[in-house]
């Protein structure tokens, strides 16, 4: 459910800057969303497609970029993509980690005419 609150506030963000630009409409707006977050694509859609009608986001296309997970090992300082079920470092074995990739949400750009 927390995808409503989220896809009202990137509509949000796009109103402003689209009327800020002077746009009359949104045709297209990029979302990059990491693997590590909790959003839905789906669910977005859903949301934006009731909550985008009457202004002039309605019928605008919804480009997902997705992030995948990049760790960073803090004994080696290697940077490595995990595997499915492991987490630590290939390199050293160590499961002192920190993510470096894969957390984002972010609206990247919309298109405007």
């Amino acid at each position: 459910m927390h995808e409503l609150s989220i896809t009202q506030s990137i509509l949000d963000i796009a109103l402003r800057h689209a009327e800020q630009a002077g746009a009359s409409q949104i045709s297209l707006v990029n979302l990059t969303i990491g693997q590590l977050s909790s959003v839905i694509d789906d669910s977005v859609q859903f949301y934006w497609d009731i909550i985008s009608k009457g202004t002039i986001a309605e019928g605008a296309k919804l480009i997902f970029k997705r992030v995948p997970m990049e760790l960073l090992c803090l004994d080696c300082d290697q940077h490595y993509k995990p595997g499915a079920d492991d987490l630590a470092c290939p390199n050293c074995g160590s499961t002192r980690i920190k993510v470096v990739a894969g957390m984002e949400f972010y609206l990247d750009s919309i298109d405007v005419s």
